[in-house]
């Protein structure tokens, strides 16, 4: 019998730990269950809506929107407070004008000229303006304009024709005012302020002409004067243009490739314009409209600064992608984090860098996945700064659209810098025509912000369209359009054919509705859901009411 109470007290032991094991998983959950409700929260993400079938290829990993909704529920709670500050690990103070520390002057170089290519700007300690460059680019041309060379010019002049000599300057003017035999002819002297051969008897009463005439000079100063720009390290002085390299901090040292950001600094003070193009690297339009703009402007003749970034996504423009290596989307990471993805990293150093010292942004993209775009803006025209600057743009159409999370035109907005897209026909081709009509129309804009001024002939306003979708074909095969970037259609026109190569069964697409075509599809096999095209339809706006 002494067997049953150890099973007993066994029994009871197992059963004690038994319950203390239940109790402790019990608590466990207890303690896992807020934690586990709470998750929700911080996985909600506001997606993107409304894409524009041009402007998002392929849906964008869920990795990749995450930083960008906190970013989007920093800038709503941040807005009331900062008014335009970075959500995303920004600059708190002045985000639009960051403050610099120049350390080397940029040499004023002819953007026209053919130019070796652009290098890294060298960090030197040493100290003064034209010390600044090392000896193999120092230019002795560089001129000081805020300095008022002219009264320095003077004053060594007047300085060594008197010690020439060896004698006095006070005694040097008695001695051939003594000698001479015609003080008649001495008289215009002293009335041009030259202090070599002034009259003798009136030495008191000509320094006082002499003390008037020299403040005469003085009215030149209250003339409006261009300030420096100090950018990317260097000090581009009024009146000059030059080429510096932007480099974000994201490749191999030893690989790293700076990419191209021209400068020009006019001679009289105005805003600053900046052009961005090839965010997307497949986008080559862009590149050709701010090559031609850039290099057709004089900085004597310029008012303001314009900035251009020809190349944006060096990394996709050489491999002819659209993406960045990490394969995201370079126009969904704006304004960027510097501890992010490389996506996110490359736009934080673009956007503090360069974007920042902007007033007005034109970035410049063409269409996608073998569509063409109509030549358009995209601008939110519910901002009314915004609306009042795409009528600076001419014979070019607008269509209205607010942007989504991470672009760079919304980030822009976001910091109070007046910001639009610029869409000009399809990726990896050149289109002469689309890059007219985008030359035309920045050229239009300068002149319409005072920044240049020139003999222009405005074209016929183009209409604002409020209203756009996409009409996407039903069935697969080969598309064949029957209209063209620009045409007008009514409700029910056959707009292309969609043909099916082996049973020859041919599907027409028909207009939805009246309006435009403002973009479209290229002739291509397609398949069923495809956008095929763009309609616009024109409707009244916020700033028409």
């Amino acid at each position: 019998m002494p067997y049953q109470p150890t099973r007993r007290f066994h029994a009871s032991v197992s059963s004690t730990r038994l319950l203390a094991l239940l109790f402790s998983l019990s608590s466990g959950l207890l303690l896992y269950v807020p934690a586990a409700s709470a998750e929700p929260a911080k996985t909600e993400r506001p997606y993107p809506v409304e894409l524009s079938e041009d402007e998002s290829v392929e849906d964008i990993d869920a990795s990749q929107l995450e930083p960008k909704a906190d970013a989007g529920a920093a800038e709503a709670k941040s807005a009331p407070e900062t008014s335009g500050s970075d959500p995303v690990a920004g600059p708190p103070e002045n985000a639009n004008k960051p403050k610099e520390t120049a350390t080397m002057v940029a040499p004023d170089v002819d953007l026209k000229e053919v130019a070796p290519p652009p290098q890294a700007a060298p960090v030197t300690e040493s100290s003064p303006d034209t010390d600044l460059l090392p000896e193999n680019q120092r230019i002795p041309t560089v001129s000081l304009p805020e300095d008022s060379s002219p009264p320095v010019a003077h004053d060594p002049e007047s300085a060594a024709k008197p010690d020439a000599p060896g004698t006095d300057a006070t005694d040097q003017t008695d001695t051939p005012a003594e000698t001479s035999t015609a003080p008649d002819t001495q008289q215009p002297t002293p009335e041009t302020t030259s202090p070599e051969k002034p009259a003798s008897p009136a030495t008191p009463d000509d320094k006082a002409p002499a003390e008037t005439a020299t403040p005469t000079p003085a009215p030149a100063k209250p003339a409006p004067k261009a300030e420096p720009l100090v950018i990317l390290g260097a000090e581009v002085r009024p009146g000059t243009s030059t080429r510096l390299a932007w480099t974000p901090d994201i490749s191999i040292s030893g690989l790293a490739s700076p990419t191209p950001v021209l400068v020009i600094n006019g001679a009289q003070p105005g805003p600053n314009l900046c052009m961005t193009g090839a965010v997307h690297g497949d986008e080559l339009n862009g590149i050709e409209i701010i090559r031609r703009v850039m290099y057709d402007i004089e900085p004597d003749e310029l008012s303001g600064r314009v900035i251009g970034v020809p190349i944006v996504n060096v990394q996709g423009f050489q491999r002819g992608s659209r993406y960045l290596p990490d394969r995201r989307d370079l126009n969904r990471n704006f304004p960027g984090d510097p501890n992010g993805s490389l996506a996110g990293r490359i736009a934080y150093s673009l956007f503090n860098d360069v974007i920042r010292h902007c007033d007005m942004l034109v970035d410049i993209h063409t269409g996608s996945l073998k569509r063409s775009n109509l030549a358009q803006l995209r601008a939110d025209m519910h901002i009314p700064e915004v609306a009042e600057f795409t009528r600076g743009f001419d014979k070019m159409a607008v269509v209205h659209s607010q942007g989504t999370i991470g672009m760079l035109r919304s980030a822009a907005t976001d910091n109070d810098i007046v910001a639009v897209t610029m869409e000009a026909g399809e990726s990896l081709r050149i289109q002469e025509n689309q890059i007219e009509a985008g030359v035309n129309s920045i050229n239009s804009l300068l002149e319409k912000q005072g920044m240049i001024s020139r003999l222009f002939v405005w074209g016929k306003p183009e209409p604002v369209y409020y209203n756009s979708s996409w009409i996407r074909t039903n069935v697969g095969g080969i598309l064949v359009s029957d209209v063209e970037l620009g045409d007008e259609v009514a409700a029910g026109e056959v707009l292309g054919i969609v043909t099916d190569p082996i049973t020859n069964a041919q599907h027409p697409i028909k207009a939805e509705r009246s309006g435009r075509i403002i973009g479209m599809a290229v002739d291509q096999v397609v398949m069923a859901g495809f956008a095929t095209y763009h309609l616009g339809s024109e409707a009244r706006g916020p700033e028409e009411r």
